[in-house]
């Protein structure tokens, strides 16, 4: 019987229950996007900075997407296994948030072809991964200018995670920003070769202090260095994130970065089919990092100071590792012009106004 002989049989209305029984077309299932984070979410910090990326994506693309998440996973051979479980349960964008993720995504990529990956921090790609990153170091340097405004003693103290040359970068643009305030300020740097480790943070905070510094900062992911200052009633510029409620007396700013933009962006282009392996590395021309959180310490006058600094180095009128450039051992690094990226990413000294020597290992 065709469809005529059963509208004329059934009825109109009966002949359209009977095609709604069959079903709309299934709608399109959620891109399932998973997210491998390093360090618990909590409360601050690069994690916590990286998760609020993550909600930002799914309050901009709704149902498209559904997201999961592993917090607080080692680098090492537990990340092969973790980011290896979340495409093997139908994950098709991965995100994985630490440098030393980079050769587990490689790896776990190969065997996964139909799985985007985005890394970051890390420099290696592959057809299926892409690579991130933000300049952090320029809002490093407008720090390093405000400490340069804010410090009687002249000494700053500075808490790294390991001298790999994101963090390298960091200290080096702080300390040249520090120092074009203060000719003769000192950063002195401890290293507690872990990402998040709140007790060895704290440590190493407090013993700058006690080196003389009267501020202090971190790249590292908790909020021990800014809660050692408030409690010593000294200063500290946050990282990663705002953390002006550990330190509501001692944080003079936060230098802070912004995933939200980015990530939707990566998702889309999964979405659509356009999505590409490339490099991004965004400052505070693409708003990737911002100078923000700021204490009572710092008055409106110095922040519009601060501001014009931002703004420079956004339009390109700025270039903090313009030339020249000398370690702190005296040896000149470049002579003219400015350190471009390749030369960034090669970062391996400190330079002048930094006291101590690096580690050869």
């Amino acid at each position: 019987m065709n469809t005529a002989s059963i509208l004329k049989t059934l009825g109109v209305a009966t002949a359209a229950a009977c095609l709604w029984a069959a079903g709309p077309a299934s709608a399109q299932e959620p891109l399932k996007i998973g997210f491998v984070y390093v360090s618990p979410v909590g409360e601050a910090g690069w994690t916590w900075q990286q998760d609020l990326g993550r909600k930002y994506m799914e309050e901009q693309l709704g149902d498209k997407i559904k997201t999961q998440i592993v917090e607080n996973v080692p680098e090492g051979a537990d990340a092969d296994r973790v980011i290896r479980d979340l495409a093997q349960q139908g994950n098709k964008l991965i995100f994985t948030t630490s440098f030393g993720f980079m050769n587990p995504t490689i790896k776990v990529a190969r065997q996964f072809p139909d799985v985007k990956f985005v890394h970051s921090t890390g420099y290696k790609t592959a057809p299926n991964v892409a690579t991130t990153n933000a300049r952090f170091y320029q809002a490093r340097y407008v720090a390093g200018i405000l400490a340069g405004h804010k410090t009687q003693t002249g000494v700053v103290g500075y808490v790294g995670a390991y001298p790999i040359p994101e963090v390298l970068q960091g200290i080096n643009a702080f300390t040249r920003g520090l120092r074009s305030v203060k000719p003769d300020a000192t950063v002195r740097v401890i290293m507690v070769n872990s990402w998040f480790d709140p007790g060895k943070e704290r440590d190493a905070a407090l013993a700058l202090l006690d080196q003389g510094a009267d501020i202090v900062t971190h790249h590292t992911d908790s909020t021990a260095t800014v809660q050692a200052a408030e409690e010593r009633g000294k200063f500290a510029i946050a990282y990663h994130s705002d953390m002006l409620k550990f330190g509501p007396h001692a944080q003079l700013a936060a230098v802070t970065h912004h995933w939200g933009p980015y990530f939707t962006r990566e998702a889309k282009a999964v979405l659509d089919g356009t999505w590409k392996p490339d490099q991004v590395w965004g400052g505070f021309k693409e708003h990737m990092v911002d100078l923000e959180g700021f204490g009572p310490a710092v008055d409106d006058a110095l922040k519009a100071e601060l501001k014009t600094k931002e703004d420079a180095i956004a339009d390109g009128s700025l270039n903090v590792f313009a030339a020249p450039i000398k370690t702190n051992q005296g040896k000149v690094v470049l002579a003219e012009g400015a350190l471009d990226d390749a030369g960034l990413n090669a970062m391996n000294y400190y330079v002048e106004g930094v006291v101590g020597e690096l580690s050869k290992n």
